[in-house]
Parts: structure tokens; sequence; C-alpha cells
């Protein structure tokens, strides 16, 4: 830090197992991508290039390889799995993973009907191979997914070698585990917290009142993705209380 404040929240440290803030690339040049890890590097766990964006995205290798060298692991977004799986292409992604050496994997179904076993048995198989991220909830608005179904879904993909789960919400931030508004469905993640631990969830929260709502209830070092990059700095001054938002929250603790 540049000087010295008293009552920061203590934040965890790089490599952190929680406090995560996964940012997404929906098509950074390079150019961006060197501001990009120049200015937020330090803040940044984990990148997710959005969707599917990487099968048009220009100069992949020489992006992948900035990352690389600036110690960010890198994964493609679910909706490419889902892309390769609904064409039967599973084997073919894999080698994907190995052409690009890339050491991460997001499985999701948020955009295709998978039977939650098959879903569990590609995280097996994938946990082989990289590390695994499996994502919870429907790109379907009109899907509601009760509790217990989100706490049952979340617990059998860990159960079947995922490392974190992600609860869905889209890089606009208005399904899954929001309202059409933006709303968080505070029930919902209460009830979740009940039996998964928060430090194995990754919260989509692409808009700054829902990273608010998450760091307000738990703390400094809650995991949140689909953060933008230009997103990035104004998040750790929420988690570290210097933002309007959060100014008071921290200061008597």
């Amino acid at each position: 830090m540049n000087y010295t404040l008293k009552n920061i929240p203590e934040r965890t440290t790089k490599p952190r197992q929680y406090g995560f803030t996964m940012a997404m690339d929906k098509g950074l040049s390079l150019r961006e991508v060197d501001d990009f890890i120049e200015t937020c590097g330090d803040y940044v766990d984990i990148v997710k290039l959005g969707w599917a964006t990487s099968f048009v995205t220009p100069n992949l290798k020489e992006k992948l390889e900035a990352y690389k060298q600036a110690e960010i692991p890198v994964y493609l977004g679910g909706t490419l799995f889902e892309a390769f799986i609904v064409r039967e292409q599973f084997d073919d992604y894999r080698k994907v993973l190995d052409k690009y050496d890339l050491r991460y994997a997001e499985v999701s179904d948020g955009s295709i009907e998978l039977d939650h076993d098959e879903k569990c048995e590609y995280i097996r198989k994938l946990a082989g191979q990289v590390t695994v991220l499996s994502e919870v909830g429907s790109k379907d608005a009109e899907k509601i997914i009760p509790p217990y179904q989100w706490i049952k879904l979340m617990q059998e993909e860990l159960d079947a070698g995922a490392w974190k789960v992600i609860g869905e919400a889209r890089e606009s931030g208005n399904v899954g585990l929001f309202r059409s508004t933006g709303e968080v469905r505070s029930g919902l993640v209460q009830e979740i917290l009940t039996k998964i631990p928060f430090e194995k969830i990754i919260w989509e929260a692409p808009q700054k009142a829902q990273q608010v709502w998450f760091i307000k209830l738990l703390g400094a070092n809650v995991n949140l993705g689909n953060i933008a990059p230009n997103e990035v700095i104004p998040l750790e001054t929420i988690r570290l209380g210097l933002r309007g938002d959060t100014f008071n929250h921290f200061l008597n603790k």
C-alpha cells in the first residue's frame, strides 16, 4: 500500500485460498492485458476468458502467455465447455486445455440440459487433468432452483472433485443468485451458507451493489467473480472499507 491507515481489514495474500477476485476478460487486447496486469495484477487471483470468447480472440497464445508471466491463472468460460459437450466433443475440449497449457477449467450446464450425474463425471475426469471450478445455476431467468437443490448440486460437485463452486449470475448479474433487478436472493445465499463453506464458493457479483452486499455479509475475504477489469481496484477499496458503501462497516471491528 502507498501509505498507512489504521483499522483496515486484513486481506489474505496471493496465492490465497479465499478472498479471491475472479476477473472476466471479454476480449481485452494484448496492450490492454499488459495495462490490466500492471495496475491490477496484485489484486486478481484468476481470470476467466468469458463464455466462448477464446474461440474468436486474436493472439490467444500471446494473451495466455502474458497472464502466465504475471502468475495469474486463466480458464475458459463454462459456455465453451458446454459448446463442446453439446457437440459430443469432450475429448477435443481436453485437447484444447493441453494445447494451451491451461491448468484450470470450468464445468457448467447453464445453457444446456445435462444430467447431474453426467456433469459430475465430467468433473471427475477433468479433475485428473486440471483444477476444476464448477458452476451451479442456470442462465435462464425463468428457471428458479430452490435452495436445497443448490446445496445438493454444490456438495455433489465438490465431492466429485471441484476445487470451488461458482454461483451463477452471468456477466450482467441478473439471473441465478440474483433477481432480474440485480437484487440478491438473500434467503438463497444464507441457506447455501448453512451447508457449504464460504471459502469453497465464488459468488459471481458483477454489480457494485452485489459486491457490497457480499462483503458486508461475509467480510473482506469473500470470493467474488465476474469482476470487470476496470472494477478490480474499486472492488479492492470496497473490501478495505475505503469507499462510501463500506466506509463505516469495518471501523469498529
